[in-house]
């Protein structure tokens, strides 16, 4: 990582001090979504084997069982140093895809396995992600974040898009189940480089030094009571729910069309990684050349207003033209726009926080909400289609919630200003 430091600094807003660790955290970020993305082409097209039908129900249990992990985070960040909470994290889930590829080689209930695995990895990529940011968080000061994390999250993308082209280039050479174990191996280079960047935190002069090895304390229902407390983590809360909604809504009726009008397994997994592809692509250019820049330039409302706005417009074309084309298109703007923007903006909110603010809190509104939204979101869209609500018209409902949801964005940011100040 040495030659992190000449390079570096010379093309981002990084100080030559700063170029190693966010170094670690770059290449932490790329393994962590390389693994995660060498199985979502799978697990889409797992959903549809699934039955797109039972989408709502495999939603549920992704919110289900998430409401049941928080808790065990809670146990264990009040009683585990942060190095080995986030080592432990990282083994479970490790452990958990050796045991799906036995499961997957052993042909064992081909659509129940398809259902697990949709859930699990959706469980799976948010918590992983939720635990690296916020690690982020606890490494960097808030000035840091706004100049960094958008180079941090660049990693990441470029991970996202080195997953979908391995897991296209290894089929043909090893069976599916054997991807899974590609993505352990991605996990382990993950513990080498929260090893890294925890040994740099302990040797900084920080005034927080002294609790770098320390559990963060606090019960194990902390992050439920800390976010359902503060007005400020409640606005967090409702602008990941606004999200989430829109985005569910957008999935569900994509992966419909998609199940109607391409028959072939094989069509749907390249088109699901083509997506995945053209979408990490876009995010990682808009990461290096204008996440950062933006932030700094117009202030962290521009990254966290700029989706909702797009959403916006993007609800109001569907509702005229909702056909296949236009919701892949769309998908595209709004994943890139989440990625490159509206995510790492989102993650600067929580450097202002307390550390078990950043944990615990961080940890249920990325996971809880997240996936509250998806199950409600499922549900809903499955009740109003019985009454003969069209895709078209539900889309017209989204066009105010979603300047709603900007509202909101612009109100979290102002209260960052005030909190980062105070």
């Amino acid at each position: 990582m040495a030659w992190f430091r000449d390079v570096l600094p010379s093309v981002t807003d990084a100080e030559p001090d700063e170029a190693v660790p966010v170094g670690w955290a770059f290449l932490y970020f790329f393994c962590l979504l390389c693994g995660y993305y060498i199985l979502r082409p799978v697990r889409d097209e797992m959903a549809i084997q699934g039955g797109v039908q039972h989408l709502p129900w495999m939603m549920t249990a992704t919110f289900v069982t998430l409401l049941l992990v928080t808790p065990l985070f809670g146990w264990l960040s009040a009683r585990v140093p942060r190095y080995r909470l986030l080592l432990t994290v990282y083994a479970f889930f490790g452990l958990n895809l050796v045991l799906f590829f036995a499961a997957m080689m052993s042909h064992l209930s081909p659509h129940w396995a398809a259902r697990t695995f949709f859930v699990w990895l959706s469980v799976f990529n948010l918590f992983v992600v939720s635990v690296f940011w916020s690690f982020m968080a606890d490494l960097f000061t808030p000035a840091q974040g706004a100049r960094l994390f958008g180079v941090i999250a660049a990693g990441g993308s470029i991970g996202a898009v080195a997953g979908p082209l391995l897991t296209t280039g290894l089929t043909y050479l090893i069976p599916v189940p054997a991807l899974l174990l590609i993505s352990v191996g991605c996990l382990v280079a993950c513990g080498v480089c929260i090893h890294q960047l925890d040994r740099w935190a302990m040797t900084r002069p920080s005034r927080q030094i002294s609790r770098q090895g320390e559990p963060i304390g606090g019960s194990i229902w902390a992050g439920v009571s800390l976010a359902l407390s503060s007005p400020y983590l409640l606005g967090i809360c409702l602008y990941l729910f606004f999200l989430t909604t829109t985005a569910t809504f957008l999935y569900l009726e994509q992966m419909r069309l998609v199940s109607e009008q391409i028959p072939s397994s094989q069509g749907r997994t390249r088109l699901f990684a083509l997506i995945d592809l053209v979408v990490n692509v876009l995010t990682f250019l808009m990461q290096v050349i204008v996440t950062s820049r933006m932030i700094s330039r117009f202030g962290l409302a521009s990254a966290l207003v700029a989706l909702p706005v797009a959403s916006a417009i993007g609800f109001g074309v569907i509702a005229a033209m909702p056909f296949l084309v236009v919701f892949v298109l769309f998908t595209v703007v709004r994943r890139v726009g989440e990625y490159a923007l509206a995510k790492p903006a989102r993650e600067v909110l929580f450097t202002v926080l307390s550390r078990e603010e950043k944990y615990k809190a961080k940890n249920f509104i990325d996971t809880a909400v997240s996936r509250g939204g998806d199950a409600a979101t499922g549900w809903i869209v499955s009740g109003v289609k019985t009454l003969g609500v069209t895709a078209g018209q539900m889309a017209w409902v989204l066009v105010p919630l979603a300047l709603l949801w900007g509202w909101v964005g612009l109100l979290l940011a102002r209260q960052e200003e005030k909190l980062k100040s105070g």
